[in-house]
């Protein structure tokens, strides 16, 4: 197949890239600066250009574009980066797709936030209702930024994506110089669920879902469960340590305030879209995908 990937340097999109290519798919990538290669097109997600051409060619448009999540601290320029960019490139690609004699199947990125912030011991599956709070307010327009390409008929795939963990970005790299040297903490009282999933996972889900006919929501996390503090806790052993600190609760809410409420808050998300479709995990609990995000 031909697969477009816009935010195909990142964390999550520069594996896959490479992942699709393995599997022998065509892969271009969207830019934002121009660079003198064949396999990518400059595009300008903000202003809603992209190459029509480019797009009326391809089988599957991939959209992982978006301010980072993990920037500190959340002010609120930074929230309001975190929509406008979302919304900007969703919809320039979802009406370049839309605009298509025979539309692309649009692979969207989404977030766990859907569910909004905490949702105690409830098992959330793709048909659970939906959450309140900034970042559910933020995912619930980026999943409707797609609406253009569904309504033309393209196999629409919402990529829920909980905490994608591996040593080389995101939440890892940020924790791990702590968690090495003793320091490492659970938040709050830590019995907060925790969703994760390997980065390989998640790289290997999204993979599976541009081959396979699964539209809607798709939650990308592990089928296991895990707290906070049992996160915290698997972390410090690998470093030989014992964890022993906890950040309390009015130091993440003077810290975070934006965002305090999902730093704390227990969402205990699972992926039924991807199991029912056949997918199989290779780190489906706490302790393979800790193995794997600090040693594969």
């Amino acid at each position: 197949m031909k697969v477009v990937v816009g935010g195909a340097s990142g964390f999550l999109g520069g594996p896959l890239v490479d992942r699709l290519r393995s599997q022998g798919h065509e892969v271009v990538r969207l830019v934002r600066t121009p660079e003198n290669r064949p396999d990518t097109f400059a595009w300008d997600p903000q202003s809603g250009a992209v190459d029509q051409a480019l797009i009326d060619s391809a089988d599957v448009v991939v959209n992982l574009s978006g301010e980072p999540i993990s920037h500190w601290p959340p002010t609120k320029k930074w929230q309001e980066n975190v929509l406008s960019s979302r919304l900007g490139a969703t919809s320039t690609l979802a009406n370049a797709i839309a605009r298509s004699p025979e539309p692309a199947a649009f692979l969207s990125g989404s977030g766990m936030s859907a569910y909004g912030a905490d949702r105690g011991d409830e098992i959330l599956t793709e048909t659970s209702a939906p959450g309140t709070g900034f970042l559910a307010e933020v995912v619930h327009a980026w999943e409707a930024a797609t609406q253009a390409a569904s309504d033309a008929g393209s196999r629409v795939c919402l990529l829920r994506t909980t905490l994608a963990v591996h040593r080389s970005g995101g939440l890892l790299k940020v924790q791990l110089p702590a968690f090495k040297l003793g320091l490492g903490a659970k938040l709050g009282t830590g019995r907060q669920h925790m969703s994760l999933i390997s980065r390989q996972d998640w790289v290997s889900a999204v993979a599976f879902l541009a081959e396979h006919d699964v539209s809607g929501p798709v939650n990308l996390g592990m089928p296991g469960d895990a707290t906070n503090a049992e996160f915290s806790d698997a972390l410090a052993a690998e470093f030989g340590h014992r964890r022993r600190l906890a950040v309390p609760k009015f130091a993440v809410q003077l810290g975070a305030a934006p965002v305090a409420a999902d730093l704390l808050g227990s969402l205990r998300v699972k992926p039924k879209a991807l199991l029912d479709a056949g997918f199989t995990f290779e780190h489906p609990d706490l302790a393979s995908v800790v193995d794997a995000a600090l040693h594969q």
